[in-house]
């Protein structure tokens, strides 16, 4: 690394490489050739497998399980002198909640057990407790070893908070320190409304942060200031909550960020790269660098663990990285492949990011619309169901806003004061349980003239998720919680018969033509429509087949979308609406103070994002740019699912555009780019634009400015591209 620089390590290193070894790689790692793959790769730091589960090299601590092979040498501390020859910045790696069995044979009450005393397994390993001396001076005391060693810069580990929420520790250090904590005995099960499992909920996030800071405590003392130890996280708030990982906590800690985040889900969008990224920056500043472990195996399954990813699909994940200020990490696992199609992808992706650094960090977001979100609200209003009732409603409104071209921000919910003053919109997804504070906040922000669109249960329970007797924003929606519901939130696990699938949405009669569709035995009275209904002239219903509020509405708001009550579907010849109308409100629209605010009953945000239905993502879309007044920083008309972002970096801004059309033309994995185009760009800026040019194809683009905005056209995007438009 550049010596002249002296920022700390953190800071300077933009690229990273781990070859995460097995037991058999100490009798075949090939130090030679990983050693040209960093300079082929560009890294300027790597994460090297020091200890815990297994150690690969000869430590003090007999009871760390030596690597298959390793006998009395030194991998580790091999690959660290390479690796300090090579310039790099070195993590050593821990894996280190569990042990093997001789461990557990030694000290059995440093490991968790059930209720019954049974120790928790996985697979052949024994689960360590976070309260027992393996945590608080075991652990400690290896890392300790370690620095002594070899002077890492700091430590990476994937698997340090131990249990998830989803079982409860009996040992004698959880029952004593539960006692102590919260005066009196551990819960007996898993029940959301015992105050004794909320307090256990609590308890253990506060016990992860302790972790947190005695790791970093052990080794700043014996490597220095800058010696972190860093862990690592998920870029999914629920994944963090099931791991008692809190996120915001730990964001405050964390100089730099090393996110294990390594490929979507079950062929989930590419977009979930990009979301976490920017939700992680929302909580630790866009001067942070966040590397991100991408597995370059996988081969369409994550858990082909030797084959290779498929090029297009790990190109496309980190490139959404990219996009939202994370920096590539390749992460193989072994040291030997017989699949070796893998070692191709990282060298031309890590150059140009190499090529391009410059523009790729130490940048603000230009973006005027913020999606709400909060860990609490996952634990103590999704609870046991929070996929579907967290996870599904803000996919929704997210795709929505990708599919519209609308760049948008996370906003933790606690730093919506913060924030207010770069928003004119924002959106909450479905969050029931907020605090009286947390409501107050969104009351202000829309009083003061921010839009607000927010939907099904949001507010209707506190923090702890016990239920108002009414919304908690109702002064502000306009609508007032009855304590019943219409449908379900979970269609997708009934039969395709069920009547509850077959539910509409019904909006005000529009005029007919001749030739638009068989005219009605009855006289249809035309209704001025509002604007959040533009798009759907040609129809009068909306398909629906989702959960609805039974809401009261107060005098003066507008309900444009109302319920169509479900009927039968089976046989062909019973599916006709018995009541094609009813008054159960859909959408309530209305002003509070100068802000306008859209309430979605109908709950089309968890539709979306289970279900992709077109007409409920342009609704949503619809909702938010009238909500902000259609006050938008960018707008990007042509065909193709494009992920914009816009950034503002000194005198330019950044736009980047990730072509996500091919996740869309069939299953996972990507299998190929297709390329779309031509695009036609206009964005706002303050100050007066010049030239705008390519990063990817080094074209400058002929541009049009005036009235405080720079137009230009784009012939076609393959994969990615990042326009630089210069600024006086």
């Amino acid at each position: 690394m550049d010596a002249d620089n002296q920022e700390p390590w953190y800071r300077r290193a933009l690229r990273w490489g781990q070859t995460n070894l097995t037991e058999i790689d100490p009798a075949r790692y090939d130090a030679d050739w990983w050693r040209g793959y960093w300079r082929r790769t560009r890294v300027q730091g790597v994460i090297i497998n020091a200890g815990g589960i297994v150690t690969y090299y000869p430590s003090r601590y007999e009871l760390q399980h030596r690597a298959e092979h390793l006998a009395d040498r030194d991998l580790y501390g091999e690959i660290v002198t390479a690796a300090r020859e090579e310039g790099l910045a070195v993590l050593a790696r821990m894996d280190s909640n569990r042990a093997h069995e001789p461990f557990y044979v030694e000290h059995p009450d440093w490991f968790a057990v059930d209720a019954d005393g049974r120790p928790y397994r996985a697979g052949d390993l024994y689960v360590a407790c976070v309260n027992s001396p393996y945590y608080q001076d075991y652990l400690p005391d290896v890392l300790t070893e370690i620095i002594e060693r070899s002077q890492p810069d700091g430590f990476a580990d994937n698997s340090w908070s131990g249990l998830p929420n989803t079982s409860i520790c009996y040992c004698g250090f959880c029952r004593t320190g539960f006692r102590a904590a919260a005066g009196e005995s551990l819960p007996a099960r898993r029940d959301w409304d015992d105050p004794a499992f909320r307090q256990w909920i609590k308890w253990n996030y506060a016990r992860r942060v302790e972790i947190w800071d005695l790791n970093n405590r052990t080794t700043q003392a014996a490597g220095g200031e800058h010696c972190l130890w860093l862990g690592m996280n998920g870029g999914h708030v629920e994944h963090q909550a099931r791991a008692f990982r809190d996120f915001r906590a730990i964001g405050e800690r964390s100089p730099i960020v090393m996110l294990d985040h390594q490929g979507r889900r079950d062929g989930g969008s590419f977009s979930a790269n990009s979301e976490a990224g920017k939700l992680i920056h929302g909580l630790v500043g866009w001067r942070t660098l966040i590397p991100e472990s991408t597995a370059l195996y996988g081969n369409g399954r994550p858990t082909f663990r030797l084959g290779s990813k498929p090029e297009a699909e790990a190109r496309l994940w980190a490139l959404e990285g990219f996009a939202a200020g994370i920096q590539p990490w390749w992460h193989h696992i072994g040291a030997f492949h017989e699949d070796r199609r893998q070692y191709q992808t990282a060298e031309p992706l890590f150059s140009w990011h190499e090529a391009n650094q410059d523009y790729l960090v130490d940048r603000e977001p230009i973006a005027t619309v913020g999606v709400l979100w909060s860990q609490d609200c996952v634990d103590f209003f999704g609870r046991d169901s929070a996929s579907t009732k967290i996870t599904l409603p803000r996919e929704g409104v997210v795709q929505a806003l990708i599919r519209a071209r609308i760049p948008y921000r996370p906003v933790h919910v606690d730093d919506l004061a913060r924030e207010a003053a770069a928003l004119d919109a924002i959106v909450v997804p479905n969050l029931g349980a907020l605090s009286d504070a947390q409501c107050a906040a969104i009351r202000d922000f829309t009083a003061a003239g921010g839009g607000l669109v927010i939907t099904g249960e949001s507010s209707r329970f506190d923090e702890w998720g016990d239920p108002r007797p009414d919304f908690g924003l109702a002064d502000v929606i306009g609508a007032h919680a009855t304590g019943s519901h219409h449908g379900t939130d979970d269609v997708a696990a009934a039969s395709w018969e069920t009547w509850a699938e077959h539910t509409y949405l019904r909006l005000p009669p529009a005029p007919r033509s001749d030739d638009a569709g068989p005219r009605p035995q009855e006289p249809v009275v035309p209704v001025e429509r509002h604007p959040v209904l533009a798009g759907f002239e040609g129809t009068d219903v909306l398909p629906f087949a989702g959960r609805i509020e039974v809401v009261t509405v107060d005098d003066g708001a507008e309900i444009p979308i109302t319920l169509v009550p479900p009927f039968p579907i089976y046989p062909p010849e019973t599916s006709w609406m018995r009541r094609p109308s009813s008054g159960v409100p859909g959408l309530v629209l209305r002003d509070h103070g100068a802000g306008r605010v859209a309430y979605l009953a109908a709950d089309l945000d968890r539709c979306f994002g289970r279900d992709g239905q077109p007409d409920h993502g342009r609704l949503l879309a619809n909702l938010v740019r009238w909500s902000a007044r259609d006050q938008l920083p960018i707008t990007v008309e042509g065909t193709g699912t494009l992920d914009v972002q816009l950034y503002r970096q000194d005198d330019r801004l950044i736009c980047h555009l990730v072509n996500l059309t091919a996740t869309g033309t069939g299953r996972a994995p990507v299998h190929e780019f297709i390329p779309v185009g031509p695009f036609r760009l206009t964005v706002r800026t303050p100050a007066r634009a010049g030239r705008v040019r390519s990063l990817v194809t080094g074209a400058e683009l002929a541009a049009e400015i005036e009235d405080g905005q720079v137009a230009f056209g784009l012939d076609r995007v393959v994969d990615h591209e990042v326009l630089v438009i210069e600024t006086a």
